[in-house]
């Protein structure tokens, strides 16, 4: 599964970015049975789980940012969106997309870099 990451940029304290992450080359019903995901990562920590969302369209999210952040997938288009609200300097990160299958492999997409200005 290759998965192509967009949406990332410099935004101020308190906006909003939306990413997304499409997967061109997944025929639609392999599409529709994958787990997605957005993971985020800063030179300091170790990746982590910002929110999920699975093939049933369950979501989950990270505590710190819940309320501010939505995931949604639109299967036809093959694709999952991140909307970020509410912007905080410490939502700082590179973020990645993230697919698991029924086998549990996962795949990832190249990150793209989220910097949120004070």
């Amino acid at each position: 599964v290759q998965l192509q990451a967009s949406g990332g940029g410099l935004v101020q304290a308190g906006g909003s970015l939306r990413l997304s992450c499409k997967a061109p080359r997944t025929i639609t019903s392999v599409f529709n049975n994958l787990d997605m995901a957005w993971y985020r990562q800063t030179p300091a920590a170790q990746r982590e789980l910002v929110a999920a969302i699975t093939s049933r369209s369950s979501t989950n999210y990270a505590d710190s940012v819940k309320g501010r952040f939505t995931i949604s997938r639109d299967n036809a288009k093959k694709m999952v969106h991140l909307q970020m609200n509410s912007l905080k300097p410490e939502d700082t990160a590179v973020y990645y997309c993230n697919a698991k299958d029924k086998s549990l492999n996962e795949h990832w997409g190249q990150g793209t870099q989220v910097t949120v200005s004070s």
